[in-house]
Parts: structure tokens; C-alpha cells; sequence
């Protein structure tokens, strides 16, 4: 068993030569989201979920990027409404969201 139930990596790289990156897709906020409502709902931590930023992640043209492990469940996402919908379904219920899955 792992140590978190989820461990879920945001991709917050800053591409410096004007290409597609996901901190310019808002990466940044969208991480201290999540982990902000991680902490609230009282699931963070050994056992539960871990929220953690990642360099590049090499995917960010579908972005802006998450992954979640142990699932290897790739996403994309557009506002708080698509993320709070990963916390409950995916990261809460174990659940992955289909229609912000990335192949």
C-alpha cells in the first residue's frame, strides 16, 4: 500500500521561451486550490491525499496538467468546478472523472 491513498502532482512549469505551459493556464492558483480544500475537508496527510507541484510534466499543450498516483489517472481541467469535481469523485470517492481524463 502506498503512503498516500492519492498522491496528485500539478504541473505549474514556466516555459520561458513563449511555448504552451500550464502556469500560464493558472497551474499555480489551481494547485493551492485543491490543496486548500484538501486540508479542509480533512484528508491530507499519510493515508490520504497528498497535493504536490511537478516541473514539466511534457504535456502541456493539453494543459493545464494533473496527475493522480498510485491511478496514473491523467487530467486536464478549466475552473474550480472541474477540479472540485476531481476532489469528490476521484480523490474522495475513488472514482475518476472520465470526462476530464487525458489519454
Amino acid at each position: 500500500m502506498s503512503y498516500y491513498r492519492h498522491h496528485v502532482f500539478f504541473c505549474t512549469n514556466q516555459r520561458e521561451d513563449g511555448r504552451e505551459c500550464c502556469a500560464n493556464c493558472g497551474a499555480g492558483d489551481a494547485r493551492a486550490y485543491v490543496k486548500d480544500r484538501i486540508k479542509a475537508l480533512g484528508v491530507s496527510g499519510k493515508g490520504g491525499v497528498r497535493i504536490n507541484n511537478a516541473g514539466c510534466l511534457d504535456r502541456c499543450s493539453e494543459g493545464p496538467v494533473m496527475v493522480v498516483y498510485p491511478d496514473e489517472t491523467w487530467y486536464t481541467y478549466v475552473d474550480r468546478e472541474d477540479l472540485d469535481e476531481i476532489i469528490e469523485q476521484h480523490l474522495i470517492k475513488g472514482q475518476p472523472v472520465e470526462r476530464l481524463k487525458l489519454e
